[in-house]
């Protein structure tokens, strides 16, 4: 494993950008390489065989491409496949967790409420963290379908979008939630709406940041960082139309970018090599 390799990064859809976002501030220098399964977004609802097949299917294409480490930017994703993939592939694999550990050294009511999908609630992973930390809060889990299809769209901020965010949040302040778990690695795209809601009181919380910190942590462990003194790339690929995927990565990533076709044998190396983008200056609030 060469240090100067990619770090591929993967999700369900476009979500595991707002993942990506956090990856690039902590690893300035290296080169990143992400697969949006939008084709098959959401996840929530498939079954562990299907997302296990399309997680194996996307590492294997990452590992053509010769990537140094693979990152599962989605909750679900993670619950059903985690398992599998670090059985099966012996470079470093990081995973997803809903941030409730450090909501519940938050919380001052006791009370946190966590956003995710139905299959996330009731993974293993989910389980285990709230018999962890079920004793020191009231952990409230809130199913949210719809809302990663809205984001899939483009629809951050709309009257649809927020009439489900009011139907899922709004309960959870009422039984005492000051602090929110984004447990959708889609959800912090709706973060700023999500805060509206529930108020300046409320803390609104994710883990990409700690799951970029836990990526360079690995890297340095394995010797396999990049070389910081020069500016990483990015390469995009998207397993769904690349025309609706075009505008909505540039949305997402705040930059002009170039997406390209996941082939349909993901696994194998494409045809032709992906275009790829320069890190550029970014205006990233709330990232």
């Amino acid at each position: 494993m060469d240090a100067a390799n990619p770090i591929g990064v993967f999700d369900s859809g476009v979500g595991g950008l707002s993942v990506l976002h956090e990856i690039r501030r902590a690893l300035p220098g290296e080169d990143l390489l992400y697969v949006a399964d939008s084709a098959h977004a959401p996840y929530g609802d498939k079954s562990q065989q299907f997302i296990e097949e399309r997680s194996i299917a996307i590492t294997e294409f990452l590992i053509s491409r010769n990537a140094k480490a693979i990152v599962v930017a989605c909750n679900t994703a993670t619950g059903a496949a985690i398992t599998t993939l670090r059985s099966r592939f012996s470079m470093p694999i990081i995973a997803m967790e809903p941030a409730v550990k450090p909501a519940a050294a938050h919380t001052k009511s006791g009370v946190i409420g966590v956003l995710a999908t139905s299959r996330t609630l009731a993974s293993d992973n989910f389980v285990k963290l709230f018999a962890r930390y079920g004793e020191d809060a009231e952990i409230l889990g809130q199913a949210c379908p719809g809302l990663v299809e809205q984001v899939e769209a483009g629809d951050l901020s709309g009257d649809k979008t927020r009439h489900l965010l009011e139907g899922y949040v709004l309960p959870l302040l009422e039984r005492g939630a000051d602090t929110l778990v984004l447990g959708c690695t889609h959800y912090p795209f709706l973060a700023p709406l999500i805060q509206e809601l529930a108020g300046p009181g409320v803390a609104v919380i994710d883990s990409a940041a700690a799951v970029a910190r836990q990526l360079r942590h690995r890297l340095e462990a394995g010797h396999l960082l990049a070389d910081e003194g020069k500016a990483g790339t990015e390469c995009f690929w998207t397993s769904g139309a690349v025309a609706t995927a075009q505008p909505l990565v540039s949305q997402l990533w705040r930059t002009e970018t170039e997406v390209c076709a996941l082939p349909a044998s993901a696994g194998h190396k494409p045809e032709q090599n992906c275009p790829i983008r320069t890190l550029r200056e970014l205006d990233l609030p709330g990232f």
